[in-house]
């Protein structure tokens, strides 16, 4: 397993941890349909969440929230999409966007409603 695939698992493992201390039930993780994957499906109170977790050791290159492009979010909106006709889903849903920073201090920061 690659370095890169590593910390993204543990960057989903912790936006995971920290949606569930915050009164999430994680419903899935890692749904793929296509090309398209969603890191975490999570569920609070009625409404179904899509998660995708960004995560960046060093702010270079930077904000971790700001790798969410309209084409990464379009393919996350294609997947959700199968997702809610395979569950026959008909609740509120919504897109979020767990932000990670590990520099010298890990900083977890949560964006609801991030995308349409």
């Amino acid at each position: 397993m690659t370095d890169k695939k590593t910390k993204g698992m543990k960057a989903e493992e912790d936006a995971a941890n920290f949606l569930s201390a915050k009164g999430y039930e994680i419903v899935e993780r890692n749904y793929r349909y296509k090309h398209a994957e969603i890191d975490i499906i999570a569920k609070k109170e009625k409404v179904l969440v899509f998660v995708e977790v960004k995560s960046r050791a060093q702010l270079k290159f930077g904000m971790p929230e700001a790798a969410v492009t309209g084409k990464k979010a379009a393919k996350i909106m294609e997947g959700a999409e199968a997702y809610l006709i395979e569950k026959k889903w008909q609740g509120p849903i919504r897109f979020d966007v767990i932000a990670i920073t590990n520099g010298t201090k890990k900083e977890i920061i949560h964006f609801e409603d991030a995308f349409y």
